[in-house]
């Protein structure tokens, strides 16, 4: 963030607590900023050449949301999600998604079969190695956002929109698992060759396997952070003259 190149943050209409809000909320979701790691107002100003009640303002949105909790004698920190926390939102992307698909199925017409046609024939090239290297996490949240474009249902669209942060945040550190990357794009690949067929059932049904699979995988990685974090923080305490 910061100053742009050829360009300001002046030009730009939108208030600076909402530019502060957006590149925080992105550090945190792409992992840039990792689970635990405090985030110091002074410091964020001085590197952002702002002033601090933006960033409070900030910090104040992401922490209402969940992104962000203040700790007593640390300040505020990136807040790492509860496993019942996990399990809820899986569980609401699950029934949602599954839904989503099911009417996608159901209302698929020819342009909506080209769209998504062109994203598997990307998937495929992407398995094979045949295509550009690309944020496979980004291309995640665009072929679920076309599958729930396709359900054409507004209010349904809407509710997916309000999880889509955490799906972005669950793929980036659900693929850090070894062979979960492959695995989730040929589930991709099955969900939109079922919706193609107009096979609604089986599109629902696919679904939840991948959300079970997308769970499974994001625990386990939030497991070996756990694993990371804790032996750390032993070798900090065995080892104090090394700090």
């Amino acid at each position: 963030m910061g100053k742009r190149q050829g360009a300001s943050w002046d030009e730009d209409l939108s208030p600076i607590r909402d530019k502060v809000y957006q590149y925080l909320k992105n550090a945190i979701l792409t992992g840039e900023l990792k689970a635990g790691e405090r985030i110091v107002e002074r410091d964020l100003a001085e590197k952002l050449n702002i002033s601090r009640t933006p960033i409070r303002e900030a910090l104040f949105r992401l922490e209402s949301q969940g992104f962000v909790k203040t700790l007593p004698r640390r300040g505020v920190v990136v807040n790492r999600l509860s496993v019942d926390e996990v399990l809820e939102i899986f569980t609401l992307l699950a029934v949602l998604g599954g839904l989503a698909v099911k009417l996608a199925a159901k209302k698929v017409n020819d342009e909506d079969r080209r769209r998504l046609n062109e994203l598997a024939t990307k998937i495929e090239r992407l398995l094979d190695g045949d295509a550009p290297e690309e944020d496979v996490a980004q291309f995640h949240l665009h072929i679920v956002d076309t599958l729930y474009r396709s359900a054409k249902s507004p209010r349904l669209y809407e509710m997916l929109t309000g999880l889509f942060d955490y799906v972005r945040a669950f793929a980036h550190v659900g693929y850090e698992q070894p062979g979960r990357l492959e695995e989730a794009l040929r589930e991709h690949l099955s969900v939109l060759r079922a919706v193609c067929d107009g096979n609604g059932e089986l599109a629902e049904s696919l679904i939840h396997v991948h959300m079970e699979n997308a769970k499974q995988a994001y625990l386990a990685a939030l497991r070996d952070a756990n694993r990371r974090d804790g032996k750390r923080a032993n070798d900090e305490w065995n080892n104090p003259s090394e700090n």
